[in-house]
């Protein structure tokens, strides 16, 4: 391969050497050098930039861009070179080519060139767009062209508020307002921009002059107007951030006097406004005439009794058989027994004592009661304890202490249950009364009245606390392995160590390394996938080997490649592949050191001061000259060439003597695209994609 390699690159060499005519500048173009202008070239003036950027930009928005290369020659060779600050270059034309924040022409043949620009977001601020223009003269030299430079700073749009407006603004009601009416302005909002109504302001005006109180009020209450005062009102609509224009309101209010209670009489002359059976009030005492008894008399306006006294007046005036109560006892003089005595008013039984003072006021045979129980001494059992009257049983115990008043064998009930002390078995406990099993709970209480053993089953399972191993628990009775779980809930209820087997694989949870996982009971190496599904169950660093390559995925830099297990250096290609890599490319180093040799041997056969231009594009194309090559660098001929006889023959020559080995190109940058591809920039310019079995340059 290398012999083929050396003859073929021989042969190019010499067709090279016979047919490439002389530079004439780097027609592909040239990025990032707009600022900077074409500075490799002289210049002969007259040309200017042609641009249409805008003036200035909304965020966001695209522009399409043309740059033109005006004036200069006729020849029809030029370049452009373009940088932006801020936004996206974008959509190209077939004669334009971007990179990142930079565009440049494609070929020389052409003087306008557009593509798009793409504003950044709001609040970028200003964009700077350095422009540089060339027209070349095509003489194939850096002489006798002509370029200029121009710098467009693109300043961002402010946002455009437009103010809201209203419309139908309305008053209501309008026109004669009674005084007790409250008054409403109604309007449509309406803002182009779509903003919402905030802090308009709404101005009320009595009689013309502004009332501040109450700016602001869509409402205007009903106490803020009096009679014969005319409203109206003003809104200002706002957004925010804009007033629009005032408008006046054309209804108009005029506060008019009422006839609340609708007796024919206006409120201002109606002495009770809100009362339609009264108008006047002749003596100022409050009441209306109509009702008051005593119009005329403001110390009197009713007489409820009609007795001709006024209530005021009348010591009784809802009583029209009283008016006086001489000893002031609340009984009028024409009833009471005692008029002067202001202790008594009544003797019911006739006996002379007062109903006051006589303990027993219908009873004329009794007065007194020496222990105040109610009963005449004469009639009492007990005349000097208030407690008791009567002794029905006989057995000095009176009735009212008496549990059992007309049962002379009891007399107490301490717990009160009905039965008698001497007969109740639990006499302060009104809950019980016998026990029939003897262990001293009563039978109210004792859930086995009849069973001695037993008193309580506090979980209703009709068994008792005592032989119940859950007494609280009604589902529970028994527990087999004494283990703390009933046998209903127990899975395992003759083994103690086991109560539950959640995926109910058969292994309870104690002893399952996965209780909630059918498929799994045992982790051999401990590393939390089980020995089912573990690739290597006795090895804690490895379960899986996705690419079946015998090397686990942890140990595997390249887990789903079978070909691949190892990248000891790290740079994301495995050893086999780089091993592949670096051979081809030792190969390639080998061929490109021979192919100098056999160009120096060539160059010392020419000799003779022979000049090489190298030419880019068609023979029959004039391309513009490169943005980087300065006029000073014009092509001369090689200096110092050897004559041939000073070459010695190639097979006596090595590589090292005759120039020192060519630098391998390095990796400046290694990223992966979307598309999982592999690229790599070389610091020889060229960009490289790894093809699954090579790198091969784009």
């Amino acid at each position: 391969m290398k012999s083929t390699l050396r003859v073929v690159s021989i042969a190019l060499l010499m067709l090279m050497i016979a047919s490439v005519p002389a530079i004439e500048g780097n027609s592909s173009g040239k990025h990032n050098q707009a600022a900077a202008g074409c500075t490799c070239h002289s210049n002969g003036g007259g040309v200017t930039v042609g641009e249409n950027f805008p003036s200035s930009y909304n965020a966001g928005q695209s522009y399409s861009i043309t740059i033109d290369v005006n004036g200069g020659t006729q020849a029809f060779i030029g370049g452009f070179s373009l940088q932006v600050d801020k936004g996206t270059l974008a959509n190209p034309s077939p004669d334009v080519q971007i990179a990142g924040m930079s565009a440049t022409h494609a070929n020389s043949n052409q003087r306008s060139f557009t593509l798009d620009w793409i504003a950044p977001a709001a609040n970028s601020g200003t964009v700077t767009a350095d422009i540089a223009v060339l027209n070349g003269d095509g003489n194939f030299q850096n002489s006798g062209d002509a370029w200029a430079k121009t710098s467009v700073a693109i300043p961002e749009l402010a946002p455009v508020n437009t103010p809201p407006t209203i419309s139908n603004l309305a008053l209501s009601p309008r026109g004669a307002v009674g005084v007790d009416q409250a008054l409403t302005v109604s309007y449509t909002f309406a803002d182009a921009d779509g903003d919402s109504e905030s802090n308009s302001m709404i101005r009320w005006f009595v009689n013309g002059t502004l009332a501040p109180n109450y700016n602001e009020m869509s409402t205007l209450p009903v106490s803020a107007t009096s009679i014969d005062e005319i409203w109206t009102v003003k809104v200002t609509p706002s957004d925010g951030m804009d007033f629009g224009p005032e408008t006046t309101c054309q209804d108009e209010a005029m506060i008019v006097d009422i006839d609340s209670d609708g007796d024919g009489v206006f409120d201002n002359d109606d002495a009770f406004p809100n009362d339609a059976t009264e108008t006047s009030d002749s003596d100022g005492d409050g009441m209306g005439d109509n009702a008051d008894a005593f119009p005329n008399d403001a110390s009197e306006t009713m007489d409820s009794d009609n007795d001709g006294v006024g209530d005021n007046a009348d010591a009784f005036p809802n009583d029209a058989a009283e008016t006086t109560d001489s000893d002031n006892d609340g009984t009028g003089d024409n009833s009471d027994a005692f008029p002067n005595d202001a202790s008594e008013t009544m003797d019911s039984d006739a006996d002379g004592v007062g109903n006051n003072a006589d303990a027993f006021p219908n009873d004329a045979a009794e007065t007194t009661d020496s222990d105040n129980d109610g009963t005449g001494d004469n009639s009492d059992a007990f005349p000097n304890d208030a407690s008791e009257t009567m002794d029905s049983d006989g057995d000095l115990v009176g009735d009212n202490a008496d549990a059992f008043p007309d049962d002379a064998t009891e007399s107490l009930d301490s717990d009160e249950d009905g039965v008698g002390d001497n007969a109740d078995e639990f006499p302060t406990d009104a809950s019980e009364t016998t026990d029939s099993d003897g262990d001293t709970v009563g039978d109210n209480a004792d859930a086995f009245p009849n069973d001695a053993n037993e008193t309580m089953d506090s979980d209703g399972d009709t068994v008792g606390d005592n032989a119940d191993a859950f007494p609280n628990d009604a589902s529970e009775t028994m527990d087999s392995d004494a283990d703390g779980v009933g046998d209903n809930a127990d899975v395992f209820p003759e083994d103690a160590s086991e109560t539950m087997d959640s995926d109910n694989d058969g292994v309870g949870d104690n002893a399952d390394a996965f209780p909630n996982d059918a498929s799994e009971t045992v982790d051999s190496d401990g590393d939390t996938v089980g020995d089912n599904a573990d690739w290597a169950p006795n090895d804690a660093t490895e379960s899986a080997d996705s690419d079946m390559d015998g090397v686990g995925d942890n140990a595997d830099a390249f887990p789903n490649d079978a070909t691949e297990t190892l990248d000891s250096d790290g740079n994301g290609v495995g050893d086999v592949a780089q091993a592949a890599q670096e051979a081809a490319a030792a190969e390639e180093a080998e061929a490109r050191r021979n192919l100098i040799i056999i160009a120096l041997v060539v160059v010392g056969i020419i000799g003779g001061g022979a000049v090489l231009f190298l030419r880019r594009g068609k023979e029959d194309e004039a391309p513009a000259k490169t943005f980087d090559q300065h006029p000073s660098a014009a092509v001369q001929p090689i200096a110092a060439v050897q004559p041939i006889a000073a070459v010695q023959p190639v097979v006596a020559a090595t590589p090292a003597a005759v120039q020192p080995a060519v630098q391998e190109p390095t990796v400046l940058r290694q990223w992966t695209d979307e598309n999982g591809y592999t690229w790599r920039a070389m610091s020889d310019g060229g960009n490289y994609w790894w093809t699954g079995t090579e790198w091969k340059r784009t």
